[in-house]
């Protein structure tokens, strides 16, 4: 299979096979994304994050559909928890959208961790610019769930949603720094339930007190199993984008990432540095120095950082 040809034709399988070459690691699909990265920035990048349970993979569904229905093409990546005996997706997303995984407009692909801190490893960046070199105009990256780590999907989307219920209570204290600041756009899904317009109103509040730009977040009450209201969170997604496209709000956001990601891309290279020159020695003669109070965490650190460099 020519990937590079079926790629910029279209061919999902070009893109599918693309896609996993990358979360296996293959200098192959570094080589490929790079050679097209010029095609990438079209795709308006949505991050769907919230507590286990709250409704994430329904609420995407129902924006996916929404977007066919004005002939938009999306692409869902539903990044699921690793399982411990295959490091595959133990979930799988795809499973509970059914009808969308037919439709030719829409490209679902189930995600592991891997044990990545926010629930989004480097083959999720990669599989992001494989969807928009592809040409999908939407990319929602649905996450595995709330913690205090998963504040990496800022990172990476142009809009994150949070996906509340009601009866959380005071688990909106708890999650609420570092998390509460991330959500550009908050939605109370299952709003049919007892409790949904205090948790609502608990929001507002919270989002007041810590509001640090003029951009003021929307919360919206929704039931997206019976698709209600579910037209108002595309809305309030636009609205972001149009704040987005403000000044240079949009630069400065995609700029940030792009920094982020160029420092972590750097600490993974200086790791497989390390590793693949067998230095795994002289860590370990560190280790010892170290334990033995011979030299300091930080010396090491440099001496080892410096003999990579040099490749002694």
């Amino acid at each position: 299979m020519d990937i590079r040809a079926g790629l910029l034709k279209g061919d999902k399988r070009a893109a599918a096979r693309l896609i996993t070459l990358a979360e296996n690691g293959d200098e192959d699909a570094v080589k490929i994304i790079s050679e097209y990265y010029h095609l990438t920035g079209k795709a308006r990048i949505i991050g769907i994050t919230g507590p286990p349970g709250a409704g994430k993979s329904t609420v995407t569904d129902k924006l996916a559909k929404l977007l066919r229905q004005q002939n938009k093409t999306v692409g869902i990546i539903a990044v699921d928890p690793t399982s411990p005996f295959t490091g595959g997706a133990i979930l799988g997303d795809r499973v509970r959208m059914n009808d969308l995984s037919t439709d030719q407009g829409v490209f679902i692909r189930s995600m592991a961790t891997r044990g990545a801190l926010g629930g989004l490893s480097k083959a999720v960046h990669d599989t992001v610019r494989i969807m928009d070199i592809y040409g999908m105009d939407y990319i929602f990256i649905e996450t595995v769930g709330v913690g205090q780590s998963e504040v990496d999907i800022v990172k990476l989307a142009d809009t994150v949603i949070m996906v509340m219920v009601p009866g959380l209570g005071d688990d909106i204290q708890a999650i609420k720094a570092g998390i509460m600041e991330i959500g550009d756009i908050f939605a109370v899904n299952k709003s049919d339930r007892e409790g949904a317009e205090r948790t609502a109103t608990e929001i507002e509040v919270m989002l007041d007190f810590n509001r640090t730009t003029d951009f003021r977040p929307k919360v919206i009450n929704i039931v997206a199993r019976d698709n209600d209201r579910v037209d108002k969170l595309l809305e309030a997604i636009e609205e972001h984008w149009h704040y987005l496209c403000k000044d240079s709000n949009y630069q400065i956001r995609k700029k940030n990432n792009i920094e982020t990601e160029i420092i972590s891309l750097i600490n993974q290279y200086v790791v497989k540095s390390i590793q693949n020159n067998n230095q795994s020695n002289l860590v370990h003669t560190m280790v010892e120095k170290v334990f033995d109070k011979k030299i300091d965490p930080y010396s090491a650190a440099i001496d080892i950082l410096q003999k990579v460099s040099l490749g002694k």
